[in-house]
C-alpha cells in the first residue's frame, strides 16, 4: 500500500492533470482578461465562498476531526475535468468552465497548503501534527502546475498528435479516477462502513448547497444563463483525485490511504448521483425570450 500511495496514486493524479492540459489553449487563459466578470465571480465561489459553506455544513454536522479535514481538503481541491464535461452537458459556457478549471488548478499550489495547515489546526487543536506548506505546495506543483502545462505545451506545440491521443488519455484518466477512488474506500473500508450513515448525508448536503450557492450567486450577478449553470457546476464539483493525493500528504506515504480521503472517496461516487438530476433541469433552462 505505501508503492500504492507514494507512486502510483501521485503519478495517477499527474496523469489526470495532464489530460486537463491536453484540453487547454493559450485563449482559455487569454480569455480570463478579455471577459473577466463571469470568471471573477466563479473565482471567488471556488475560492472563497466554497471553503466557507463547507466550514458552516462541517460544523452543522459535528463531523470529529479526521472527516472535518478530510471535508476542508476537498473544499480546497478545485474542479477537474469531470465539470468541463459536466458543463458541456449542461449546455452551459463550456469556454468559461475550461478557463476556471485550468486557472484555478495552477493556482492550487498556492492556496492549498496554507488553508490546510488552517484546517487541521483548527479541527485538530494542540494534537494537530505540523503542516509542511513548502513541502506541499512543492508536491502540488509537480503533481499539478507542470502536467499540465505539459498537456498545454504539446498541444500548442504538437496538435495533430494531440489530436490522435487525447481520446485515449482521456478514457485512461477516467479509469485512473476510479481506480483511485476505489482504493481509497477499500483501504479504509471498516472506517467508510462506521461513518457512512454520517458521511453520506453530509456528502450529499454539501452537494446541493454548493450547486445551490453557485446558481444563486452567478443569478444575483445577472450571468447569462449558460454562465450561471457552468458556474454552478464549477462550484459544485470538485477534483475528488486531487482531494485523496492531498490527504495522503497530509498523512505521510506510510499510513496509506488515511480516514482524511474518505470525504473525497464517497463525494467521488455521489457527486454523479447528485449532479445527474441538476444536469437534467439544466438542459431544459434555456434563456427567456
Amino acid at each position: 500500500m505505501g508503492i500504492v500511495v507514494g507512486v502510483v496514486l501521485p503519478l495517477g493524479l499527474a496523469f489526470i492533470m495532464f489530460s486537463l492540459g491536453l484540453g487547454l489553449t493559450v485563449s482559455d487563459f487569454i480569455r480570463v482578461v478579455k471577459q473577466p466578470f463571469a470568471f471573477v465571480v466563479g473565482a471567488v465561489n471556488q475560492v472563497l465562498l466554497l471553503p466557507v459553506v463547507t466550514f458552516a455544513l462541517v460544523l452543522a454536522f459535528g463531523l470529529g476531526p479526521e472527516l472535518a479535514i478530510g471535508f476542508m481538503i476537498l473544499a480546497f481541491s478545485p474542479g477537474g475535468v469531470t465539470s468541463n464535461i459536466l458543463s458541456r452537458l449542461a449546455r452551459g459556457d463550456v469556454a468559461l468552465s475550461v478557463s476556471l478549471t485550468a486557472v484555478i488548478s495552477l493556482l492550487s499550489m498556492i492556496t492549498v497548503p496554507p488553508l490546510l495547515a488552517l484546517a487541521v489546526r483548527f479541527f485538530s487543536g494542540d494534537t494537530a501534527e505540523p503542516v509542511s506548506i513548502g513541502g506541499i505546495a512543492v508536491q502540488l506543483f509537480l503533481l499539478t502546475t507542470v502536467p499540465i502545462l505539459l498537456g498545454l505545451a504539446l498541444r500548442r506545440f504538437a496538435p495533430a498528435m494531440t489530436g490522435r491521443i487525447s481520446p485515449v488519455i482521456a478514457h485512461l484518466a477516467n479509469g485512473l479516477f476510479v481506480f483511485i477512488v476505489g482504493l481509497a474506500l477499500v483501504a479504509n473500508w471498516n472506517a467508510f462502513v462506521e461513518t457512512l450513515p454520517i458521511l453520506a448525508p453530509s456528502i450529499v448536503s454539501l452537494l446541493v448547497l454548493l450547486l445551490g450557492t453557485g446558481f444563486v450567486v452567478a443569478r444575483l450577478a445577472g450571468l447569462p444563463v449558460s454562465q450561471v449553470k457552468t458556474i454552478s457546476i464549477e462550484t459544485g464539483v470538485q477534483n475528488s483525485t486531487l482531494g485523496i493525493t492531498v490527504a495522503a500528504m497530509l498523512s505521510g506515504q506510510e499510513a496509506g490511504f488515511s480516514a482524511y480521503a474518505l470525504p473525497a472517496a464517497v463525494y467521488g461516487i455521489l457527486m454523479y448521483v447528485v449532479a445527474a438530476p441538476v444536469i437534467a433541469w439544466f438542459r431544459r433552462l434555456e434563456p427567456a425570450r
